[in-house]
């Protein structure tokens, strides 16, 4: 009875918590004259739009659009969100007046448990730390001088990965998993060392990238306490508790990591230099700290930030490929024979090849215009007021841009539903990924714009050239493969691509010669 009693008093406080707070929001709305964009319906009371996010935010947001416009406002508990729909409305927020001002992220309780409380690079806020975390990431791992460096790293991973499918064997192929492992092993090099599969096998390794998945689904969850701060005693769905145990799963691996190189010898590290070696080098030579963050927790969190980066929406993007793909058979017909003519069949393709496969990077392009990684960029905050479409935006609001909506803007693409390469060959062949047209902007745009695509293009491209001349692709009972997109801060698929793979070149060539 007492139990029950004390969960009744905590209700009504509650309560009348939450019914003060609505008046006093009420009013603060009634005396703002400023002009504001339009708010969707449907609002309650303290929690704002919070119930209308339920399913895919990225579908939801567009349908909104349909029915109030390019710019709206919604309310996520204390917050306010800009969301825009359109690359006009996207440049008037990212470029010109405004491009300084969409530039912090919003404090989470997702940052604080899995991002190093703001030290992982992407997620910390717009200041010294990120510009020079940026400066270090970009100059030590992601130039085009450093990428052409490790490129024997990219080529080994495929090639062993191209071998371990060679064999002909009855079962399925699960290719979600497979591009997967080859992207995550990837970039787990580069920064480590050795892929993640030298460190961990079986379970443990599955564990490890579940965890690494984990980042993305609770990255894209709506958190009620975000909204409403006092509702993190209740932790309703349990994300904050989900959210810790990954956050120590993914610390374990760069302090495994981390723990490696300091204690290794001289001799061991010498002709090693990955990017941890780059930035122990940088932080242990008495170089002052750009931030008040511990020297172990920049190196980690800077090291998973590429890691996390890097993987999951490589991945995400070569499993899209390839699915559009098997449902548009007459297409990837034309993607081989593009193969085929520059490559021919008595050798493995080159990366140098890579720029003569003209075919093969527009369907990249589309595969990123249609299902880009992350169709609702990662949120930012406004560091000041300013004006959007003539209307005032306070500082403090968030903003998301729906590149999911943009991306299928009728206005821009014709027949936009539709997967049709040639239009990045013809109509469309101006438009390019490295955030220089608003109407596709796959890897983001401005001072915040992805850093890493230097290192995911050739990445894609070299996996989806040497799959496809190497072999033959089909579904089981050639049935059409399923694209329902998963929830979270990526779209991953959210059921396997299983395959059949048949050899397609002579059998004399040694196809899975690894380097």
């Amino acid at each position: 009875m007492e139990f029950k009693f004390q969960l009744s008093a905590e209700a009504t406080s509650f309560l009348a918590l939450l019914l003060f707070l609505c008046c006093l929001f009420r009013r603060k709305r009634g005396t703002d004259t400023k002009a504001k964009p339009p708010q969707p319906s449907g609002s309650w009371p303290v929690f704002g739009h919070l119930h209308l996010l339920g399913e895919l935010p990225h579908i939801t947001l567009g349908k909104l659009a349909d029915k109030y416009g390019q710019i709206f406002m919604i309310k996520l508990g204390v917050h306010q969100a800009l969301v825009v729909s359109t690359a006009e409305m996207e440049k008037e927020c990212l470029g010109g007046t405004n491009d300084k001002v969409f530039l912090n992220r919003p404090k989470k309780i997702f940052v604080e448990h899995i991002a190093y409380n703001g030290a992982m690079l992407g997620l910390s806020q717009y200041g010294s730390y990120w510009r020079e975390m940026r400066k270090i990431t970009t100059v030590e791992v992601l130039s085009t001088h450093r990428v052409e460096m490790f490129k024997n790293v990219r080529i080994s991973e495929v090639r062993s990965a191209m071998k371990s499918i060679s064999v002909v064997r009855s079962e399925l192929t699960d290719m979600k998993q497979w591009f997967t492992d080859i992207s995550m092993n990837t970039i787990v090099r580069l920064v480590s060392g050795k892929s993640l599969k030298e460190f961990y096998q079986g379970e443990e390794y599955n564990r490890r990238v579940k965890a690494i998945r984990d980042f993305f689904e609770l990255a894209g969850v709506f958190v009620p306490a975000d909204a409403l701060p006092l509702l993190r005693w209740f932790d309703i769905g349990g994300y904050e508790r989900k959210m810790k145990k990954a956050g120590k799963e993914i610390d374990h691996i760069a302090q495994r990591w981390l723990d490696e190189h300091r204690n290794r010898s001289s001799e061991e590290a010498q002709g090693k230099l990955d990017f941890m070696d780059v930035m122990l080098g940088i932080f242990e030579s008495g170089q002052e700290k750009p931030s008040k963050y511990e020297t172990d927790t920049i190196i980690k969190a800077t090291c998973m930030a590429l890691i996390l980066a890097a993987a999951d929406t490589t991945a995400v993007t070569l499993t899209w490929a390839l699915s559009l793909l098997l449902n548009n058979k007459d297409i990837l017909k034309k993607t081989q024979v593009e193969l085929d003519t520059i490559v021919g069949s008595e050798r493995q393709v080159e990366e140098s090849d890579l720029k003569n496969l003209v075919y093969l990077q527009a369907v990249l392009k589309e595969t990123m215009r249609l299902y880009p990684a992350a169709p609702l960029s990662v949120p930012r905050e406004a560091i000041s007021d300013c004006i959007v479409s003539g209307y005032n935006i306070s500082a403090g609001t968030q903003l998301f841009v729906n590149l999911y909506k943009i991306h299928r803007d009728p206005r821009v693409w014709s027949d936009p539903l539709v997967f049709r390469p040639e239009r990045f060959l013809t109509t469309s062949e101006n438009y390019d990924v490295r955030g220089q047209s608003f109407e596709f902007m796959p890897f983001g745009s401005g001072r915040r714009i992805c850093p890493g695509i230097s290192f995911a293009l050739p990445v894609m491209q070299f996996t989806l050239a040497n799959l496809f001349h190497g072999f033959d692709i089909s579904t089981p009972l050639d049935e059409a493969v399923d694209m329902t997109e998963g929830f979270g801060l990526t779209n991953l698929k959210t059921t396997p691509l299983e395959v059949i793979l048949t050899h397609r070149l002579p059998s004399n060539l040694t196809l899975f010669k690894s380097i």
